[in-house]
């Protein structure tokens, strides 16, 4: 936990492990091998949903990736606070870089990288799509990496692609199943418990203080 709240307030640096690095690889090869051959695998060489037989052509699997973040794209709201964003963009690292998912290294660098440059993607606080995980706001969180979303900077929405380059950051370019990593999962609700769980601890604090001192 105490980690987690030095993420929260940020100013720290995070970094893959280098023991990471060979599982993530393993991973990624098979979903690059998958995407290369000709049986359907679901959310590499298939559509999602409903249209889990509806097969999509070799030179079509990164744009099926980037329409899949786009499409789900539809939060609403005021945006979550910078210190809920840095805990979605930790926690997703985190969990990419386990080596479950199939994505490449680039991808969890890019969440990494986002973070220490203390870039803090907009990502509305309400609404999302389905049961798989929090679609909507990784969504979000993700099309700013992809240089096609909204950066919040002061308080105000700036394009995501001059904020990255600013920073000196390419935009994340997505290939076979790396939308569907990224944004299945609950990182977004984690990063609110965790939110909750952190500002609870200064309300108790204060309250035995209180206590204490009308003793």
């Amino acid at each position: 936990l105490e980690h987690l709240r030095q993420i929260r307030n940020g100013g720290v640096t995070l970094a893959l492990h280098a023991s990471a690095a060979e599982t993530i690889r393993r991973s990624a090869a098979v979903v690059q091998a998958a995407a290369a051959g000709d049986a359907p695998v679901y959310g590499v060489n298939t559509g999602f949903g409903k249209l889990a037989s509806t097969r999509i052509s070799k030179e079509e699997l990164a744009t099926l990736q980037r329409n899949l973040i786009r499409s789900h794209c539809v939060g609403v709201g005021e945006p979550l606070a910078p210190s809920v964003v840095r805990l979605m963009l930790a926690t997703k690292a985190a969990s990419l870089a386990r080596g479950f998912s199939g994505v490449r290294e680039a991808v969890v660098q890019a969440l990494l990288d986002a973070f220490n440059a203390g870039l803090v993607p907009y990502v509305p606080a309400q609404g999302s799509v389905g049961a798989a995980g929090d679609l909507a706001p990784l969504s979000h969180m993700t099309l700013a990496l992809m240089g096609e979303g909204e950066m919040l900077v002061d308080g105000k929405r700036l394009p995501a692609a001059a904020e990255l380059a600013k920073a000196g950051l390419k935009p994340l370019e997505l290939q076979a199943k790396e939308g569907l990593a990224l944004i299945n999962g609950t990182q977004t609700s984690t990063a609110l418990a965790l939110e909750g769980l952190i500002r609870f601890e200064q309300v108790y604090a204060s309250a035995i203080v209180s206590g204490a001192l009308s003793l």
